[in-house]
């Protein structure tokens, strides 16, 4: 038994996912980086198996009541953990899609301000002074009384509700209106209230019109339905609902994205007329400091905001320090382009990792162990340095600081480096080096240490000659201001710069009509489901032909079992406990709610009897259980089927599981997996193709694999366009177009434009010296 002063965390056994009985030592008190190929099971490793072991620990000193719902969440795989610290994980994970969550909401600095304004800010002669909740549009006492504190207004109109007036309402002329019963449901009211629902609407009455779209009331009246021929439907009470109100309490309701999203086509979208966009009440925006509002110093890049609070006088200093020394962390990793007023959703992960970053520096924790998910993505090469700066700031307050990561600068400046492989998947699973970073160059198996110890320049491959160019512009949105930008056609074009230098904004003004090619697919890293319910298989559609070939075989045809037998989405042959989703909701008192394995399916998704239907010796949940590796050998015989593999395969995914939810994928795993099933479509027209940071959570070996096939299309007549900050992809372009110089305000334009050897040599260009490097 290990000395309770020892200072090594132990791990013993570790069998998580494709772990292999893995026994390792790690020192606390260090900065250590687990490294390895995509798949390889250093996440496994990392977060499936030393943060969970600690987060168990730390859910069984709850009350009992509690511990009884979390132990249907499962302890890791492993056999014993010693030396392990409490632990705090910060995952590249989205937050929830709400409007109110903000930059100032995640890093609490919105309370700081609010604190500001409310006991140092000036207020009109003879106003009373106001609570800080006053200064909050999420409180009542802050919300704008107009837009309820959103500070967008959302209004419809007939134009909107009726696009098309010839029609009757019996032939669909509302077109807001619900499918199916409930729209036939709205119609047979207006029937029974008197309404001429045969005759088209233009030539309706106004008064009619109006009160069928806008009117508030809800009559209930008794509706008889035609009777069918094959049935006889009894009169029942109906409630009218106008389609204004419908589609109002649609779009702010309704938990389904699909609804919501129809709904908004019928609505448009202005700034609050009450409180111009600020969401504020009049009371809270009387009171300014530096002479501005609250809602204006919100709007401010965080670097700018940190300088207006210079100055303040002696009565706010204690207030303004508090605020700076918060702001100060988060413009150190890269994010001072940020305003506290930005919405969360419109943030990427790496973005909101390191602002959750920046808010642990405040927390003066100390004796824990934080396992950090890929701090570095979307990180251009400039911030690392700062980012290592951070981290080193974390273990100096007396932290372990666990990183699992791909960019090799923060691998060379780790204490320790635990690199997993040798390969993805089945292949993967085993400690291939734990120690100093040095000494991984031993390690031949290692391919980490192939891109980590060899400094040779990226060979310059000569550029493509562009077949045509696509103008974009002049674009003034965010921080570009009438930039105008060319972008060639046929080759493979990187844009670069720092974080918030206007890359992704530039790219979005590409359209499909302004682009003059075939088809326009953006591929961006949102995921491809939400629930346990989405996952590999459905997104690609590679589920519908394995479905057909269980069908086909001779057991499902003596039971009579169709296709839809072996689909989870649907009763029959789901698990009716899980409703197919192979996962419960537990609701937990004071902590999220989280997903633990189905009581009666185990996770399965399918009942007994379906089960017993096998193809190859396996049933379907074992299928959907192999590795798309292990699946193209399974239906090597099965063109369809294994041409779906292939696609994926060539994209790096070979160690995913067919049946993998969607839940447990990265946004850089999502975009390859869109990128496999535009693949897999086969080449047509000449297409554009976008692409956001593709190389996010990538292995420099895998990086090669990706750009392989990019490349590959290309040569087959396509035209690829990537933002990227990985310099060993721009180095290999035919076009590099550079944004900035800085970020937000300080950047929106472009620097410099031409193939990466030129770019390289641009003067005042934060990607040259970075792409210089890499290419000699």
């Amino acid at each position: 038994m290990p000395s309770p002063h020892d200072p090594y965390v132990r791990v013993r056994g570790a069998r998580e996912h494709n772990l292999k009985g893995v026994d390792v030592d790690i020192p606390r008190d260090a900065l250590a980086v687990f490294t390895g190929v995509s798949g390889s099971g250093k996440s496994s490793l990392a977060f499936g198996t030393i943060y969970a072991e600690a987060q168990r620990r730390y859910f069984e000193s709850v009350a009992p009541y509690a511990r009884r719902l979390i132990h249907q969440v499962g302890a890791p795989r492993v056999g014993e953990i010693t030396g392990l610290p409490p632990a705090v994980s910060l995952q590249q994970r989205r937050s929830a899609p709400t409007s109110r969550s903000s930059v100032g909401t995640v890093t609490n600095l919105s309370n700081s301000l609010r604190m500001l304004f409310s006991r140092a800010g000036h207020y009109p002669t003879g106003a009373e002074r106001l609570d800080s909740d006053a200064f909050s549009p999420n409180t009542a006492a802050g919300a704008c009384p107009g837009c309820h504190g959103l500070g967008r207004v959302h209004r419809t109109s007939e134009e909107l509700l009726v696009p098309d007036s010839s029609l009757s309402i019996r032939d669909g002329a509302i077109a807001a209106w619900p499918g199916a019963w409930q729209g036939k449901n709205l119609r047979d009211i207006l029937d029974a209230l008197g309404h001429d629902v045969d005759r088209p609407w233009r030539e309706l009455p106004v008064e009619a019109r109006e009160w069928i779209l806008f009117t508030d009331e809800q009559p209930v009246v008794t509706v008889h339905p035609v009777r069918d021929a094959d049935r006889i439907q009894r009169p029942y009470q109906g409630t009218y609902m106008s389609a204004r109100r419908y589609v109002m309490k649609t779009f702010s309701d309704s938990k389904s994205p699909t609804l919501r999203a129809k709904a908004e086509r019928f609505l448009t979208s202005a700034p609050c007329p009450v409180c111009g966009g600020s969401r504020l009440r009049p009371e809270a925006l009387a009171v300014t400091f530096a002479g501005r509002t609250i809602a204006e110093l919100a709007a401010l890049p965080l670097a700018e905001l940190a300088g207006r609070l210079d100055g303040a006088p002696e009565t706010a200093r204690v207030l303004t320090e508090d605020l700076g020394s918060r702001i100060a962390p988060v413009v150190e990793l890269g994010l001072g382009y940020l305003s506290l007023d930005r919405a969360t959703p419109t943030l990427s992960a790496g973005e909101l990792q390191r602002l959750r970053l920046a808010t642990q520096l405040r927390s003066g924790l100390f004796g824990v162990v934080y396992v950090l998910d890929e701090p570095s993505a979307g990180l251009h090469p400039a911030d690392t340095e700062a980012l290592l700066t951070v981290l080193a700031r974390l273990k100096a307050a007396g932290n372990s600081v666990f990183v699992v990561e791909h960019h090799l600068d923060v691998v060379r400046g780790a204490d320790w480096v635990v690199d997993v492989g040798p390969r993805a998947g089945e292949h993967g699973g085993e400690v291939l080096h734990s120690g100093p970073v040095p000494d991984l160059a031993s390690v031949p198996e290692s391919a980490t240490a192939r891109f980590l110890f060899d400094h040779a320049p990226a060979p310059v491959r000569e550029p493509r000659t562009p077949r045509g160019w696509l103008n974009v512009g002049p674009v003034t949105r965010h921080n570009l201001r009438a930039v105008t930008a060319e972008f060639p056609l046929g080759v493979f074009t990187a844009v670069t710069g720092v974080s918030g230098s206007g890359k992704s904004t530039l790219i979005g003004e590409i359209t499909e009509e302004l682009a003059g090619v075939g088809r326009l697919v953006s591929v961006d890293q949102r995921p491809i489901g939400r629930t346990p319910r989405s996952n590999l298989a459905t997104y690609t559609g590679l589920f519908d032909v394995v479905r057909k070939v269980f069908a086909a075989t001779d057991e499902s045809r003596a039971r009579g079992y169709g296709a839809g037998r072996f689909s989870f989405n649907v009763a029959g042959g789901r698990c009716e406990t899980c409703q197919g989703e192979g996962f419960v909701s537990v609701e937990l008192l004071f902590l999220p709610s989280t997903y633990a394995p189905c009581p009666d399916c185990g996770g399965a998704r399918y009942n007994p009897e379906t089960l017993r239907v096998t193809y190859r010796g396996r049933n379907i949940a074992q299928v959907l259980d192999l590795t798309v590796e292990a699946a193209a050998e399974f239906f090597a015989d099965t063109p369809v089927v294994a041409h779906s593999l292939d696609t994926l395969l060539d994209v790096g995914l070979g160690y995913l599981r067919l049946g993998q939810p969607a839940t447990e994928l990265s946004g850089g795993e999502a975009q390859r997996i869109k990128l496999a099933s535009e693949l897999q479509r086969g080449r047509r027209a000449h297409t554009l193709y976008l692409l956001d940071e593709p190389t996010t959570g990538l292995h420099p070996a895998d990086v090669q694999v990706l750009m392989r096939q990019l490349h590959g299309l290309v040569d087959a007549g396509h035209t690829v366009v990537v933002v990227e900050h990985d310099m060993t992809v721009v180095a290999e372009a035919d076009w590099a177009i550079d944004l900035g110089p800085g970020g937000g305000d300080q950047g929106g334009r472009i620097v410099a434009a031409g193939p990466p050897a030129e770019v390289a040599r641009a003067v005042g260009s934060a990607t040259a010296p970075y792409l210089a490097r890499i290419m000699g």
